[in-house]
């Protein structure tokens, strides 16, 4: 049984080798979400190269990476963006739907350190929209 997480990761150009970093942790050597012998959950895919498929009249000016990853430990891979060493750590932004949930929550870095930029669910009575 599969358990998949949406994931975006947003960068500067200059950070693209941390990205594809990123990504070979995540298809090698990423832990799974329950115990298990076996490691890797997906990889990420840039998505706004070469005919990104996105609307408009012109080509996307962000670099935007993602992958629809399975088994994923959220908290490794929080852990693991925000231990990087970012050329531009404050564009990084990190966004993560997981499985039965209805919206991404978007992560930052600010202050060295990986914070939460979402409300905690989708109604109103969540929306506390900065967590540290």
């Amino acid at each position: 049984m599969s358990w998949v997480t949406n994931v975006m990761i947003s960068a500067d150009g200059a950070d693209q080798a941390n990205v594809e970093a990123l990504s070979a942790w995540l298809g090698e050597e990423a832990p799974r979400r329950k115990q298990s012998d076996a490691f890797g959950v997906g990889d990420l895919n840039l998505i706004t190269d070469q005919d990104p498929g996105w609307g408009g009249w012109k080509w996307p000016e962000c670099r935007v990476w993602a992958g629809a990853l399975n088994h994923c430990d959220l908290d490794a891979l929080r852990h693991r963006v925000a231990e990087m060493s970012w050329r531009e750590p404050n564009v990084v932004q990190l966004f993560v739907m997981d499985q039965e949930e209805s919206f991404f929550r978007v992560w930052m870095i600010r202050g060295g350190e990986l914070r939460q930029f979402a409300p905690l669910g989708p109604s109103e009575e969540d929306a506390d929209f900065y967590l540290a």
